[in-house]
């Protein structure tokens, strides 16, 4: 729901969208208009702002007594449910002062369509969630293959989230996990003449105007086989 002008009293309840990655961000356009409609305000849990905190407080200065958090994911990857509540959670348990009730949806909207059958169904943040350490995330992970997936302006306008789609897919199809490459969403990576582009790290390798098909056979032919892609390979200049 959209706040009271400034002097007016505030609004019992509050409808917040969050975009759980930087595919919402670059589509930040679509995420508002899809509040718009339900009357909502919007933050992201990463690269963008207003920060998922940031909105919280604001609401909660305001004197919002109820927050109703739905985390939308439009992008190929992403974060999951866990993390909005981890996130949400964490907010609560240190929030000084005036803290509103805070009921995040138990899934994800995955489109605008899908955001009021996901806000039919909540569950009550407690303070007793999980916090955002784990023993399981003490260590640099132990990954062959870091790939950097470009999300700029430019790739993100030229198709960069359906080359991400098949190369999440292909390496599914081919058993390779976060342990063996680690894929990760990036901002601008400056080849931009260039755009899709991606580069295979450790191997300083980088691949320019990225399709699903070339998506396919990076993952095919350099992360399974060692063999970079040279079709699509960008000369590598060093100052």
């Amino acid at each position: 729901m959209t706040l009271p002008a400034p002097g007016a009293p505030a609004r019992r309840s509050a409808t917040l969208l969050v975009g759980m990655s930087i595919g919402e961000a670059v589509r930040r356009d679509e995420l508002l208009r899809t509040a718009a409609s339900h009357r909502a305000s919007i933050a992201f849990l990463q690269q963008a702002d207003p920060s998922l905190s940031a909105e919280l407080t604001r609401l909660a200065d305001a004197g919002t007594e109820t927050v109703v958090v739905i985390g939308v994911r439009l992008a190929a990857s992403g974060p999951g449910q866990s993390w909005l509540r981890r996130i949400a959670a964490h907010w609560w348990r240190e929030r000084a002062g005036h803290r509103p009730e805070l009921l995040v949806a138990t899934r994800l909207a995955d489109s605008p369509d899908a955001v009021p059958a996901v806000a039919a169904v909540t569950k009550a943040i407690t303070g007793e969630e999980p916090g955002l350490t784990s023993a399981a995330w003490e260590d640099v992970p132990g990954h062959r293959h870091q790939v950097l997936v470009c999300r700029g302006p430019r790739c993100a306008a030229q198709g960069a989230e359906e080359g991400l789609r098949a190369l999440v897919q292909k390496l599914t199809e081919h058993g390779l996990g976060d342990d063996d490459v680690l894929v990760t969403q990036t901002g601008c990576q400056f080849p931009c003449n260039q755009a899709p582009v991606v580069s295979v790290q450790p191997d300083d390798v980088w691949y320019g105007r990225i399709d699903p098909a070339v998506a396919g056979r990076i993952v095919t032919e350099h992360l399974a086989d060692g063999r970079p892609v040279e079709s699509h390979r960008l000369p590598r200049h060093r100052s």
